[in-house]
């Protein structure tokens, strides 16, 4: 019912920025809050991000990566983003771009891995030490 891809991964020296985007399509973007996820070899997918599907109120993020991550998106263009600025080796992971897909549901700080009935098909991104 929704189709998410990533775009916007690949190598990065440490302390450089990558921007992530995740286009949707399928359902009415604007009715549903969207995350982001990553996952490193050998480890669990984790949350990295989450917008409200306005995106108001305030984003939840990861502690690692408050502070150098911002999340936003654009529901003109069915589009969610990730900043990452001051990448770090241990950011190296694929990211996902997922969707809740109950209409107006925002978990924030409460937010995990099953809340997300949709995902992208990931995108690499390698920080180079």
């Amino acid at each position: 019912q929704v189709q998410l891809v990533e775009s916007g991964g690949g190598l990065v020296q440490a302390g450089g920025s990558l921007r992530l985007s995740c286009v949707a399509s399928g359902r009415t973007f604007s009715t549903y809050s969207m995350g982001w996820f990553r996952q490193a070899p050998g480890k669990e997918r984790e949350i990295v991000a989450a917008i409200r599907w306005d995106g108001g109120g305030n984003p939840t993020y990861a502690d690692s990566v408050k502070g150098r991550f911002t999340i936003s998106r654009d529901n003109a263009k069915n589009t969610v983003y990730l900043q990452m600025n001051t990448l770090k080796p241990e950011d190296t992971a694929v990211y996902y771009c997922a969707a809740d897909l109950r209409r107006y549901s925002w978990r924030g700080d409460n937010y995990s891995r099953r809340d997300f009935n949709y995902w992208g098909q990931g995108t690499q991104v390698t920080v180079s030490s």
